[in-house]
């Protein structure tokens, strides 16, 4: 079918030139000539070190081992830390406490353009409200994320 094309077309499809002979530039494996025949290690031996002068090996931790370490330190750094805000745990002189902690309403999932008057509003209806915040202003910080917008905390005066 090729034979059909143009003279244009059938110079794409020849062929290329041959890729010239280049001789080896090593011996194979099999032609190498070696100059020492092969000899066994009987003359090094005393070159090894004595076995009664080397130290004993030391034994390293298995992955099972390791893994319980770490967690008795772990366990062992947290009981620390617990003894030590213990310590200075003071519920009665917090000074982020106010009033009784019994008389809190928390809400949660409520709309995130709910405001603190409409919240306030919807509740004074079963009493009168000492205070209304939304979790990210009680703590104090930034919250980064929407989770704490649909959570408010609010103290009754009952």
């Amino acid at each position: 079918m090729t034979q059909f094309l143009p003279p244009n077309l059938l110079a794409l499809f020849a062929p290329r030139d041959p890729i010239p002979y280049l001789p080896p530039l090593e011996k194979l494996p099999h032609e190498k000539h070696h100059n020492q025949p092969y000899s066994g290690i009987a003359p090094y031996i005393r070159e090894f070190e004595d076995p009664r002068d080397a130290p004993p090996p030391t034994r390293a931790e298995t992955r099972e081992e390791r893994m319980e370490r770490k967690r008795r330190e772990k366990i062992e750094r947290r009981q620390q830390e617990v003894e030590s805000e213990l310590k200075m745990w003071d519920p009665h002189n917090d000074p982020n406490a106010q009033g009784d902690a019994f008389k809190t309403l928390f809400v949660a999932r409520v709309n995130y353009d709910t405001t603190e008057s409409k919240l306030r509003r919807e509740f004074e209806v079963y009493g009168p409200i000492k205070r209304v915040s939304s979790l990210d202003q009680s703590s104090g910080t930034v919250v980064a994320n929407q989770w704490a917008r649909d959570h408010w905390s609010m103290r009754k005066f009952w």
